[in-house]
C-alpha cells in the first residue's frame, strides 16, 4: 500500500473518470481482498471520485484456528466481551492514515476523503461532526444485527448522534445488496459533490 509498512500488495483502484477531486478509501472484510469491493464500487462510481480498496496483510487469525488470511487485525472472538487486538487495530489505523496522507499529497483535501468498510474494518473517529452511514443485514448469521445496533449506540457516545444513519436490509446476510449499494452511492454523492 502507498507508503505503508503493511506486507500487502498495492490497493485495487478505481480511477476517477475525470480529474479526481475526492476519494473513497474502502476496506474489505476478513479473508477478502480489495478487488471485489473495487468492482462493486466501480458499479456505483461518481466521475470525480477515486476509489481506493487496499488489501489487508495476511496474518494468523485466532478466531479461525490461527489460519493465515487477509485481516486488518487479529480477531479473538465474536462476543461483545472478547479481547481485542489493540496493537493490531492501532497498526491498521496508522496504515489507513498513511493512505489518507498520500491522497492529500496527491491533491485531495482531507475533508473530501470518505472512509468505508465491510464487516471487520473500524476507524477512529476524531471529528465529532463526521457523518456515518452504517448498514447491516437483518439476516446476518456471522455478525448478528444486535452487534450493529451496539455499534450505533457506541458511536452515538463519540459523535453527534444526528449525524449517524443506521440502515438495515431485510433478508440480507453477511454480504451487500443492490439497495445498500444505492444507499452508499447516495451517501458518497451527498458528501463529495463535484467541484469546479
Amino acid at each position: 500500500m502507498c507508503g505503508n509498512n503493511m506486507s500487502a500488495p498495492l490497493p485495487a483502484i478505481v480511477p476517477a473518470a475525470r480529474k479526481a477531486t475526492a476519494a473513497v478509501i474502502f476496506l474489505h472484510g476478513l479473508g477478502d481482498t480489495g478487488h471485489g469491493w473495487a468492482e462493486a464500487l466501480a458499479g456505483i462510481r461518481t466521475p470525480h471520485v477515486k476509489y481506493i480498496c487496499p488489501h489487508a496483510p495476511v496474518m494468523p487469525v485466532s478466531l479461525n484456528m490461527n489460519m493465515h488470511m487477509p485481516s486488518w487485525f487479529n480477531i479473538v472472538g465474536l462476543s461483545p466481551d472478547a479481547a481485542e487486538d489493540e496493537p493490531g487495530i492501532k497498526r491498521a489505523a496508522e496504515n489507513i492514515k498513511a493512505l489518507i496522507d498520500q491522497e492529500v499529497k496527491n491533491g485531495i483535501p482531507s475533508h473530501r476523503i470518505v472512509l468505508g468498510g465491510f464487516s471487520q474494518p473500524s476507524s477512529v473517529v476524531a471529528n465529532k461532526d463526521v457523518a456515518v452511514l452504517q448498514c447491516h443485514g437483518e439476516a446476518d448469521p456471522l455478525v448478528p444485527l444486535v452487534f450493529g445496533s451496539l455499534t450505533v449506540e457506541k458511536l452515538k457516545t463519540l459523535i453527534n448522534p444526528g449525524n449517524i444513519t443506521f440502515k438495515t436490509y431485510p433478508r440480507m446476510q453477511h454480504t451487500s445488496c443492490p439497495q445498500e449499494m444505492i444507499d452508499i452511492q447516495e451517501f458518497i454523492e451527498k458528501r463529495l459533490p463535484p467541484i469546479d
